[in-house]
């Protein structure tokens, strides 16, 4: 990092140290990450306009949504491990120039069979956040690891709520399009693009950073975490089941189409699996040096604690206001209001979340602190009724929002101790579990009353915690002024400082 660097913790007001190399590469990368989810979410503000506008029914815009998140899921995880290859610039760039193509696509498609591709491709800009989060963990020192992820994904994720805000005004008041907005989106996103190509380095300048061997799966260290990799790397595609399940089940597409797209699933479950023993099994008959082994059960720990964390988010904000618009008997726009806080939160509390992290005794302890804080949230949520004084309500809303959302935080500090050279490939399980998760929530929600469903997520956080408390280890290094970097990783270091020259 550069000489300018304090040698204190970063704080709350380093932010505005725009001169410093490492703080002006954070901001460039959230606002990146904030394009791609703009992109992402540029449709659901304008569905009344499209409908309006095409013909098309409500049900078709519902379809539209599941396509919108349906890649989003795998594509994390193959996103990811092409960021350890190819490193966290190009890769970006790569997903915002390619991403750019399926949005303008959507935005002037003249059918809906053009809609349905064009939304099902775009679905992959939401592995934008993977790639944010490898870029941050190459700028900043394990001891800010927290805080300055928080940072990056919690202003990132603001693009979704801005998205919400401005599209309809863009569209119905500036450009009276709601094409010609969702494209601009997609032209803005681009353009910056090309400028973050040139803006930025995978860290700073004159450091190397260690590459992953192969881009194709994650390396594991043993036979055993073969296993393992392949159970937790199954559920990533395996979850599009459900969604097609809800599909067919709204009557959305025949039983005979269902089979086909079961099959496909199928298919990419087997093809994952395969491409994880193709590259391990060399590597494990090598042999793995003692110093350059993890555990796969820490990656597990990760994913199932963003299923907790962001899973819930997700699905909680999706059905939040309804839920205080039924038991309150309240306005759509003030149901929506307390229903926003999540998303609302997510900045602040995230942050705060890996600021946290940063300054307990442990990593593991604050990570534990959270979880605990998730499972009481839900819980209490989960009590909640009309008898219930509305102030109440909203404050163990806004407690619950403040963890879950913090827990976020806590769990990508830990990320980037797991294996350097495999960040990416570790951020992407994370982030897809987190998809996973929602998709799973929500699903489940069919089936249960609100309450249920609320202390649902609460038994499964409870779970998590256990399951955190005695598998995860605290990661060595964990506030130290450098990363943790093993004998392999150091060859590969070499070997591309080699090949530059």
């Amino acid at each position: 990092m550069n000489d300018t660097c304090k040698s204190e913790r970063m704080g709350w007001k380093d932010l505005l140290a725009f001169g410093r190399a490492e703080i002006a590469a954070l901001h460039k990368t959230w606002i990146a990450f904030f394009v791609t989810f703009y992109v992402w979410f540029n449709m659901a503000p304008l569905v009344s306009t499209i409908i309006r506008d095409t013909g098309l029914t409500l049900d078709q815009l519902k379809v539209l949504a599941i396509c919108n998140v349906a890649l989003t899921v795998p594509a994390r995880v193959l996103i990811g491990m092409l960021s350890d290859r190819i490193g966290p610039r190009k890769t970006f760039c790569l997903v915002m120039w390619s991403m750019a193509v399926p949005c303008v696509w959507f935005a002037f498609a003249t059918s809906y069979t053009e809609m349905l591709a064009a939304r099902l491709i775009l679905s992959a800009v939401g592995t934008g956040f993977v790639v944010g989060i490898h870029m941050t963990s190459l700028w900043f020192k394990p001891r800010d690891a927290g805080f300055s992820q928080g940072v990056e994904a919690g202003l990132g994720n603001w693009g979704s709520s801005l998205a919400a805000i401005t599209l309809p005004f863009i569209a119905l008041s500036v450009l009276d399009s709601w094409r010609w907005a969702i494209a601009l989106s997609g032209g803005v996103m681009f353009a910056y693009g090309i400028y973050y190509w040139f803006a930025i380095t995978d860290g700073p300048i004159g450091t190397v950073r260690p590459k992953s061997r192969k881009a194709a799966a994650i390396e594991v260290s043993t036979w055993g975490d073969l296993v393992n990799a392949t159970l937790w790397t199954i559920p990533i595609m395996g979850v599009l089941a459900l969604l097609v399940r809800t599909v067919t089940k709204k009557g959305y597409i025949t039983s005979d189409i269902a089979y086909i797209f079961y099959a496909v699933i199928a298919a990419g479950v087997l093809y994952q699996v395969i491409m994880l023993v193709k590259v391990n099994v060399p590597i494990l008959k090598k042999g793995v040096p003692q110093d350059d082994r993890y555990n796969f059960t820490q990656v597990g720990t990760l994913c199932a604690s963003y299923v907790v964390t962001f899973g819930a988010e997700l699905a909680v904000i999706s059905m939040l206001p309804y839920f205080f618009q039924k038991a309150f008997q309240l306005r759509p726009v003030m149901a929506g209001l307390f229903g926003s806080m999540f998303a609302l939160l997510n900045f602040f509390s995230r942050a705060l979340g890996g600021y946290v992290s940063d300054r307990m005794p442990t990593r593991k302890s604050a990570h534990l602190i959270y979880l605990g804080g998730v499972t009481g949230g839900f819980v209490l949520m989960g009590l909640i009724g009309p008898e219930w004084p509305l102030a109440a309500a909203v404050l163990v809303v806004m407690i619950c929002a403040m963890f879950v959302t913090g827990g976020c935080g806590t769990t990508f500090a830990l990320i980037p101790f797991v294996k350097r050279r495999i960040t990416g490939n570790v951020a992407g399980y994370a982030g897809a579990y987190g998809n996973v998760g929602a998709v799973v929530y929500t699903t489940a929600y069919t089936f249960l009353t609100d309450n249920q469903f609320f202390l649902l997520i609460g038994g499964t956080a409870f779970a998590t915690f256990l399951f955190c408390l005695f598998f995860l280890k605290e990661p060595a290094g964990a506030f130290s002024h450098e990363y943790h970097l093993s004998s392999v990783d150091r060859q590969m270091m070499e070997l591309e400082t080699v090949q530059c020259k």
